[in-house]
């Protein structure tokens, strides 16, 4: 079966490397994703320039767009038989308002569009740590094998965001919850003609059992979005 990879920190990222690891032992990967890094551009496509894509080796291409356009040209030119779409790891966590700025939720959700399951997967970083990728692969592993076992009801995707700190002993509850909708506490600081984004992930507000409680809490939330 084939699994078309992306992610939107850019086809060299550490997180594309390991969930490339992960599916290789489960599938045919085919690599299509963004030439630089493209975080935060939510559902962007482009439609009136060229797409500029680069063949990098069997089954691995390089794209100047986002995260949206290597979906499109992965599932429409590429890959149009692949079974799934898989975007991560992200370094950091996509939880609940989180899908409408991420570009890799956007990546599963344009592949959700166009008639095909998917599967969103980020990594949580705790405040003042660091990501043990090797860890994180580990874990990942076990989630995806299991969520590609199950069916998606036609227009719906996946999203998982690991918690951290972990460990390789670590046995943190596959927990099934829905997206928090509290909006983030920010504000700006001006300077000048300029403002300042100033917040933190870590103390953003959250209600019991859904998304960002369950994995601030240590389990691993996987959230089914429509959409």
């Amino acid at each position: 079966m084939k699994i078309v990879l992306t992610n939107d920190d850019g086809i060299d990222a550490p997180g594309l490397d390991k969930l490339y690891q992960i599916v290789r032992k489960i599938g045919d990967p085919v690599v299509v994703a963004p030439q630089a890094a493209q975080s935060g551009v939510g559902h962007c496509v482009t439609t009136h320039s060229p797409i500029p894509v680069e063949h990098l080796g069997h089954n691995r291409y390089s794209v100047g767009g986002s995260p949206a356009d290597c979906v499109r040209v992965a599932l429409k030119h590429f890959a149009p038989d692949a079974g799934w779409l898989i975007a991560g790891i992200n370094p950091g966590a996509n939880l609940g308002s989180d899908v409408y700025q991420s570009g890799t939720v956007a990546a599963t959700r344009e592949a959700a569009i166009l008639g095909y399951p998917g599967i969103a997967i980020s990594q949580y970083i705790a405040k003042d740590q660091q990501v043990d990728w090797e860890i994180t692969e580990h874990h990942a592993e076990a989630i995806l094998k299991e969520l590609l076992a199950k069916k998606l009801p036609a227009g719906c995707y996946w999203n998982v965001n690991l918690p951290h700190p972990l460990g390789y002993d670590s046995a943190p509850e596959h927990v099934y919850c829905e997206s928090d909708n509290n909006p983030h506490k920010y504000s700006y600081h001006r300077d000048g003609n300029d403002f300042v984004y100033q917040g933190t992930i870590h103390e953003r507000p959250r209600d019991p059992g859904k998304d960002v409680a369950v994995c601030f809490g240590g389990d691993v939330a996987i959230t089914q979005l429509m959409i």
